[in-house]
């Protein structure tokens, strides 16, 4: 189990344990994350799982592929450090890592 905090926009903090080799948008949704929809269910084609990665994270997480990017580039609320929580495998790695959750996803 890792540990992941889950920050919202108004700026509270939820810290949550999850599965090695889940993804941060399973983590999310099995414990109730408000703003993760994840719609597609992970399937990368709609967006609706967008998070962004604190800074600290970044480099550890790892930028986007280009079918991701393509995803999240035409989403207002778009960051350097924008994710789709789908394709972020947990792993020892990321054990602590803090995410940021908009305040929607549309």
């Amino acid at each position: 189990m890792i540990r992941i905090t889950f920050i919202d926009h108004q700026n509270h903090a939820r810290e949550v344990e999850a599965d090695t080799g889940s993804s941060l948008m399973q983590a999310a949704v099995e414990n109730g994350i408000a703003g993760i929809v994840a719609e597609c269910g992970g399937a990368c084609s709609c967006a609706t799982c967008m998070c962004f990665v604190d800074e600290a994270w970044a480099a550890r997480v790892g930028p986007p592929t280009s079918m991701e990017h393509a995803m999240v580039e035409p989403m207002l609320q778009e960051r350097p450090s924008s994710r789709l929580s789908c394709q972020i495998t947990l792993t020892d790695a990321l054990d602590g890592l803090v995410v940021h959750v908009p305040q929607s996803q549309y």
